[in-house]
């Protein structure tokens, strides 16, 4: 119910929304999701969907990091810029730790 909500308010404002299917208990679902996939490989045919959901999945991995391991969970100053300048330092040290893994 509230998945749907969601998506029709994302719709409204002109964005695709990026949330994963999951079928649970619904068979029938389940077997139609399975049976879509299977001709889509049958084709080689990606569909837009999978490609913007990999990419949330990317974007979450990176903000996942920055907060974890590069100070983005515990902001100790006030002001937008502050926080700014402290976000951006984050992402400019895991931008240079990326850097660091594809050249060793």
């Amino acid at each position: 119910m509230m998945r749907r909500i969601i998506k029709e308010h994302s719709k409204s404002l002109g964005h695709v929304p990026v949330i994963g299917i999951n079928p649970r208990s619904n068979k029938k679902l389940k077997e139609e999701l399975k049976a879509e996939g299977q001709r889509a490989d049958l084709i080689n045919f990606e569909r837009p969907e999978n490609r913007r959901y990999n990419e949330r999945s990317n974007v979450e991995r990176v903000n996942g990091r920055l907060k974890d391991e590069f100070g983005g969970r515990m902001v100790r100053v006030r002001g937008c810029a502050k926080v700014m300048t402290h976000l951006m330092f984050g992402i400019l040290a895991l931008t240079a730790n990326q850097l660091l893994r594809f050249v060793t």
